[in-house]
């Protein structure tokens, strides 16, 4: 079996319009819709392309140049470039969560709970056999940042 190996890419203007949102709703006073999932400042949107459809997930490459903590939510709406909000009940469930604590040398492997990982990478896989791109929020925590990560999915091609 041959693998493949995706990498994340940023989507910045999805998280820009977003923003926008927040800071629109700041400045009028208003609140967010019931439900609504408004992107915090810790946050970024990410897509993945799949140019193979038929995957089975194998693993996760993660790595955090410093201590900190990384949650990747997927989502499971469709996005558009003039879509401002994320509904919560959208995320799906479980998220992937890794870190790496301070002390850990550089020869430590990032933590995660595996089984949550495993499982949403599952997901990911079965989600790809109908769509071409999904969209994946990453929360960045205790350190972490955009800069200071390394993230890809790896995944064997069924034949």
């Amino acid at each position: 079996m041959s693998s493949i190996v995706v990498a994340w890419k940023a989507e910045n203007t999805d998280a820009s319009v977003m923003r926008l949102r927040v800071q629109s709703l700041q400045q009028r006073g208003q609140k967010r819709q019931e439900g609504e999932r408004l992107l915090q400042s810790n946050e970024a949107v990410y897509r993945l392309d799949f140019s193979n459809q038929s995957l089975q997930f194998s693993h996760w490459k993660v790595w955090l140049a410093q201590p900190g903590r990384l949650t990747i939510m997927g989502t499971s709406q469709l996005w558009t470039p003039d879509l401002t909000n994320l509904m919560t009940r959208q995320l799906l469930e479980p998220a992937g969560v890794f870190w790496r604590a301070a002390g850990d040398g550089d020869d430590v492997p990032v933590q995660c709970y595996e089984a949550d990982a495993d499982e949403f990478g599952e997901r990911i896989a079965e989600l790809a056999k109908v769509r071409k791109v999904m969209y994946f929020l990453f929360a960045f925590s205790e350190g972490c940042s955009p800069e200071t990560v390394d993230c890809s999915i790896t995944f064997t091609v069924d034949k």
